[in-house]
């Protein structure tokens, strides 16, 4: 199994930014994906996550409005587009899949079982 994510970068307060985890060793469609985030001296935080077959979204009140979780079944890929960043956005996003989840644990860490590796997001003028 291997996740890998990539789009992570330097972007100013106000701007966009896309990531992308490439999955691989799994049948991607058939499991819940998210995104978290870990800032420095934090604990790694949900951000949005998105239900097998595209069936559902949720995302973290922080970022409603702002960012767009995405998955593309037929080529294994999850995405994260981010506008209008903000200085707290500022983390190491990570790429995550369960095989299955429920309301309630949608937004846990644990309920995952793959991790990529994260991509660094700096959002400073």
């Amino acid at each position: 199994v291997q996740l890998v994510e990539s789009g992570g970068g330097l972007a100013q307060p106000g701007g966009s930014l896309g990531l992308s985890c490439a999955a691989s060793g799994f049948n991607f469609r058939s499991y819940d994906m998210a995104w978290f985030r870990q800032a420095p001296g934090k604990e790694r935080e949900f951000v949005a996550a998105i239900r097998k077959y595209g069936g559902g979204t949720y995302y973290v009140d922080s970022v409603k409005g702002r960012f767009t979780i995405s998955r593309d079944n037929n080529k294994s890929t999850l995405s994260l587009q981010m506008n209008n960043l903000k200085s707290e956005d500022t983390a190491v996003y990570y790429c995550a899949a369960a095989s299955s989840t429920i309301t309630s644990t949608i937004r846990r860490a644990g309920a995952y079982a793959y991790w990529g590796q994260g991509t660094q997001v700096t959002v400073s003028s």
